[in-house]
């Protein structure tokens, strides 16, 4: 299943400036999904971080995989219309600096679901070079 901007927002809260997932190209409910982001040099952020040396923070690539795992969490009929908050981050390592131009493919598997709180695996990729690798810990409510 994919989904791109329109029905993203249908399932998750985030709008713009937070909205950090530009398309969905595999949905499985309950499961996983991988969405990508195309970072840009007309962003915000790179006003301030760094101005001659733009680099995308690392906490945003973690929330972009925290949105991407949301999809896949908040797809399911059961938490329609719910919000997917942070529990906790674990075990998150930034291997390559993120720069404007460049597309993150975002990789998130939902491992555990039992009740409102849940553990998936996060990898960010550009190029087929890992970025980031996180445990994300989320509560529904």
């Amino acid at each position: 299943m994919k989904l791109d901007i329109t029905e993203i927002k249908k399932i998750i809260p985030h709008r713009y400036p937070m909205l950090l997932i530009d398309r969905v190209d595999e949905l499985v409910p309950g499961e996983s999904a991988v969405a990508r982001r195309n970072v840009t040099a007309h962003e915000e952020i790179f006003n301030g971080h760094f101005p001659n040396n733009p680099v995308l923070p690392g906490v945003l690539i973690v929330e972009a995989l925290a949105q991407t795992g949301a999809v896949a969490l908040l797809s399911m009929p059961e938490f329609k219309g719910k919000t997917a908050y942070f529990g906790g981050i674990k075990n998150a390592k930034f291997r390559k600096v993120v720069r404007p131009g460049d597309t993150l493919i975002l990789k998130v598997e939902l491992e555990k679901i039992r009740n409102n709180v849940g553990l998936g695996r996060g990898l960010a990729t550009v190029d087929g070079h890992k970025v980031c690798s996180v445990e994300l810990t989320f509560m529904i409510g």
